[in-house]
């Protein structure tokens, strides 16, 4: 029963002492206040409406990633999107030079901006075991801002065919520590040559993996330097059997490897019948595999005060 109709009944039967101008003066202020506290209430809904909105939105953000249109202008990287001005990570189209199409990439504008990234994983929801067709023109989630993919080797080709690259490659284990390295003078080499990987001095803090150095005695057959492009159809490898297809993805691999960044995805330490984890060597061996990788390319005379 509201507080109106008590007061009225009162009112009408006489049992207070107030004179009825007065009792039709407490339901008028009382009505008054009704209106208030509704009021109130409208808008207290309509703000939790929107707030929300404003979280689905977010996590709509946080998944898809965002697109950004530079229009009929070409870029041949997102080294040259990042100095024309246009600062935020996400998609973007690009041209390289020697491309016969325009190829949608994700520019990574941390780390000093201009960064194409041809790599990612990140909670293993793609399988990197696949085919050299599939490598050749890329895989994977182009849309999703933590999407998993490969570019493709034809357009890594494309991109480093064009200057003087540098690679950078980001680590997170399942512990949450970060480590990274470089490689200057990064190249790969064509389909004829079966995408041959060149790469020049180390520095960071995951360890070199790619040239094996770590120790010498294992460089001979650990070492990445000069290899050929192997998938579990085409095997380019040194090994007398196929390290792509045991190993579970595409690689530059040698007998067969101290790094395998396209390994199946186990979640941190892993036993299997070979060493086939995401792996980095130097830094947990060949029988951790990694949480997140991240690879990504940008002209070794990029300079980031220039924007």
């Amino acid at each position: 029963m509201s507080v109106l109709f008590i007061m009225w009944m009162l009112c009408t039967l006489d049992l207070s002492d107030s004179a009825p101008d007065d009792c039709q003066d407490e339901i008028e202020r009382l009505r008054v206040e009704l209106r208030s506290l509704e009021l109130r209430h409208t808008k207290q809904q309509q703000l939790i409406h929107r707030l929300m909105n404003i979280n689905q939105m977010d996590d709509r953000s946080l998944k898809e990633g965002s697109f950004y249109d530079t229009g009929d202008t070409q870029y041949m990287d997102c080294a040259q999107i990042f100095k024309n001005g246009s600062t935020s990570s996400g998609f973007y189209m690009i041209k390289p030079l020697r491309s016969p199409t325009r190829v949608r990439v994700f520019c990574d504008m941390t780390e000093g901006g201009g960064w194409t990234l041809f790599q990612r994983r990140s909670d293993g929801s793609l399988s990197f075991d696949r085919d050299w067709n599939d490598y050749k023109i890329g895989f994977g989630d182009m849309k999703s801002a933590n999407g998993e993919f490969w570019l493709g080797n034809d357009n890594l080709h494309y991109l480093t065919s064009q200057g003087d690259y540098t690679l950078r490659i980001n680590l997170e284990d399942f512990e949450g520590t970060h480590r990274f390295a470089v490689y200057r003078n990064f190249k790969v080499d064509n389909e004829e040559k079966h995408y041959q990987l060149q790469f020049g001095m180390y520095s960071g803090t995951a360890g070199d993996a790619l040239s094996g150095s770590f120790h010498p005695e294992v460089q001979w057959w650990a070492s990445h330097q000069g290899m050929k492009f192997s998938t579990r159809d085409r095997d380019h490898d040194r090994y007398d059997r196929n390290c792509a297809q045991e190993d579970k993805g595409g690689w530059w691999f040698n007998r067969c490897h101290s790094a395998n960044l396209n390994g199946f995805y186990h979640r941190g330490a892993y036993s299997a019948s070979t060493d086939d984890g995401i792996v980095w060597y130097p830094w947990h061996g060949w029988w951790y595999s990694l949480k997140s990788v991240q690879m990504k390319i940008r002209p070794a005379n990029f300079e980031p005060n220039e924007v």
